[in-house]
């Protein structure tokens, strides 16, 4: 088994959309003799990108997964998405990652999604190697792209591999280790030959440049090196390895998916140099009994443990549950247990992915990303393991939601369907946030964009037949006051037989933002009796949240109840509880009421270039610019915005800094609507 296990990768293919990740997949899958003919995205016909919302968008909007063999080596490859709406599902794909390849596109350059990917390289401690792809496109310029990825990330970067000819003339390799040019015919075949002589100058400094970055990542190798000692291939391959594993450096390597061009030796630097999962450092997790650390290593002799990263669902073959293997071995059935649920689960058949496909293995051991289908509790980010040593690892945490939409089932009576069925949505993306707003009786779908929110209610109908309305959902305000009242609540009625009778005198007063509600009994001499006055703050409790001047909720105030009457017969419990709405409605109305706004705490991350638009955009928004960082190449905004004015400014951003700049929102406080606003929307509302 250890054997095997040496010689598998785990590989994910992270960058920004439109890099060409799902492309070069496809050449892998092809070349490897794992498909018959290369799919296109254009065309729909990929391995990886089979639901209909992507074939719709010609984009990955989940991971998919594929298998191959190449010299001797199983490599499993994760293509995962490039969309900023689709990223949460890259981020918890890449933990189950034992190495990253990059894609850089040559005329685009590092776009912030692909900046974003390697933040989560750092944060999982993954081995990434770059690629820079579409060296054969128009305005491709090698050089300017390795400056942009040196500028773009920590991680220093040390060139392998040099293009020969540029554009439409771009038709080979340099080889900076091997010293060997390979050209390429139409199908992709190379052909070793010597490396031009209008480039050998250029080689040799680039090549020296190559055994000085890989050496300083060695220390006795530096020593040699400085030492004039000639350094062996086996030297600078076994620098590179260990430099790749422990982070010293990200290589760069270069090509062109669509025409084939330096896929072999990419596919052979992921067999020599990314980690196999022996390779990989002991994963931490949680003892669930005591909360101590403890550490898995992946060995196939050792109990049996894994992490859930990725659920499909279905309305009809039910939840299919992918997870990586950390230690132990599962054979083709049995049982496991669910730490993270605390439940014992049961598996039929052993499962690899392989596109929409599902094939029935025998047995995996670490470091296999396999799948079981019907589990009853667990979901993404739940740890299976042996009952008899169990552990808990962490899960990542999901990116958070940008942006909401509220529903509005097409067919009456289907809110309890729209529930159910988005619920197992949920289950298969974390991304997404389902709430009902007790303010505004809506029911909303929070996630990372509107291409997001789009696809999912794609998904909904298609999967669970469930339609459903969009539109932009109501601002959930709220109203407060802004002086003290003294007011009296009096409710009498005489209708024969016994009249009704309650008479309170409270002071009505606002307290700090975030006070919430305080009732105060000062009442004294038995002027109320005291069985009377849980129902005066009743009254008042159930009139708060229907407002008095726009039907909004009333928040941050203080009630103290201290004067009143009763009436020995027609005195009750309901009297006295009207005669606090009656007196609370009063002193609202007195105390000049104003309308709140929620204010959202905004971050946003964007390139230099665009600051002065997004500056110039924010003013306009009603927003307050708290601070400015720096953050490598780009510039981090933070700010404060009235919700009312940001509920849509996911695809406005998009927009503005053409897909490069980020943001990140959440509820701050609330604070006061201006006056001509405040007019407006209760002039609105009392209109609808």
């Amino acid at each position: 088994m250890s054997e095997t296990i040496d010689k598998s990768r785990n590989i994910a293919l992270v960058a920004h959309g439109g890099a060409g990740k799902t492309s070069l997949a496809e050449v892998i899958l092809f070349k490897t003799g794992v498909t018959k003919r290369i799919g296109r995205v254009e065309d729909g016909n990929t391995v990886m990108d089979f639901e209909p919302e992507e074939l719709k968008r010609n984009a990955s909007l989940s991971s998919g997964f594929g298998q191959y063999v190449w010299n001797k080596h199983t490599v499993t490859i994760i293509d995962t998405p490039g969309d900023q709406n689709f990223f949460t599902d890259t981020k918890l794909c890449m933990q189950a990652a034992d190495g990253a390849v990059v894609l850089v596109d040559a005329v685009d350059g590092v776009k912030v999604q692909t900046e974003q990917a390697m933040e989560f390289a750092k944060d999982f401690n993954t081995p990434c190697m770059i690629f820079v792809n579409k060296l054969d496109r128009e305005r491709a310029d090698f050089s300017r792209t390795l400056q942009d990825i040196a500028g773009s990330f920590e991680i220093k970067p040390i060139t392998l591999h040099l293009p020969i000819g540029s554009e439409d003339e771009f038709k080979g390799i340099v080889d900076l280790v091997a010293m060997k040019a390979y050209t390429y015919d139409e199908s992709g075949r190379a052909t070793a030959g010597d490396i031009p002589a209008d480039m050998q100058d250029e080689v040799e400094s680039e090549r020296e440049k190559l055994i000085e970055d890989v050496a300083e990542a060695d220390d006795e190798l530096i020593e040699r090196y400085l030492e004039g000692e000639e350094l062996t291939d086996e030297d600078i391959h076994g620098a590179l390895k260990s430099g790749v594993i422990s982070r010293a450096f990200v290589p760069v390597l270069c090509g062109s998916a669509i025409k084939g061009i330096g896929i072999d030796l990419l596919m052979d630097f992921v067999n020599n140099c990314m980690p196999s999962p022996l390779e990989i450092s002991p994963k931490s997790g949680t003892n669930p009994a005591d909360n101590s650390e403890v550490m898995r290593a992946p060995d196939p002799d050792a109990l049996f443990s894994g992490f859930v990263f990725k659920t499909i669902a279905d309305p009809y073959a039910g939840r299919l549950s992918i997870f990586k293997i950390v230690s132990g071995t599962l054979g083709s059935e049995g049982n496991f247990y669910n730490a993270s649920k605390e439940t014992k689960e049961r598996f039929n058949q052993l499962l690899t992915v392989a596109g929409k496909e599902q094939k029935v293995i025998s047995e995996a051991g670490p470091g296999a990303i396999v799948a079981v289908a019907k589990l009853k509790e667990t979901t993404t980010g739940d740890t299976l393991c042996d009952d008899t040593d169990k552990v808990v690892y962490a899960c990542a945490e999901p990116l958070p939601s940008l942006i909401s939409f509220a529903l509005e089932p097409k067919s009456k009576g289907d809110e309890d369907k729209i529930f159910s069925s988005l619920s197992k949505l949920l289950e298969e993306d974390l991304a997404l946030k389902l709430d009902r707003i007790a303010e505004t009786k809506e029911i909303l779908l929070s996630g990372c964009g509107h291409v997001h929110i789009e696809a999912t209610v794609e998904k909904l109908k298609r999967k669970f037949n469930v339609a459903v309305n969009l539109h932009t959902p109501k601002v959930p305000y709220k109203e407060t006051i802004k002086k003290k009242v003294r007011v009296q609540g009096k409710h009498k009625k005489q209708s024969g037989g016994h009249g009704q009778y309650g008479d309170c005198w409270i002071d009505l007063e606002p307290l700090p933002r975030g006070g919430g509600f305080e009732f105060v009994d000062a009442v004294v001499g038995g002027v109320i009796p005291r069985q009377y006055i849980p129902a005066v703050e009743k009254g008042i409790i159930e009139a708060a949240p229907k407002g008095v001047i726009a039907g909004f909720p009333c928040i941050d105030f203080r009630v103290t109840l201290n004067d009143g009457s009763f009436h020995a017969v027609d005195s009750s419990e309901m009297a006295f509880k009207i005669a606090g709405s009656l007196a609370f409605k009063k002193g609202v109305e007195a105390a000049n009421p104003v309308l709140l706004e929620p204010i959202m705490k905004v971050t946003i991350t964007t390139p230099d270039e665009y600051m002065g638009d997004i500056m110039g955009d924010l003013n306009g928004r009603r927003g307050r610019v708290l601070g400015m960082d720096s953050a490598g190449k780009n510039q981090v905004i933070n700010a404060q915005v009235p919700m009312s004015e940001f509920l849509t400014y996911a695809p406005d951003l998009r927009s503005m800094t053409g897909g490069r700049g980020m943001f990140t929102m959440e509820f701050s406080h609330y604070d006061e609507v201006p006056v001509q606003m405040a007019e407006k929307i209760i002039e609105d509302l009392k209109q609808e």
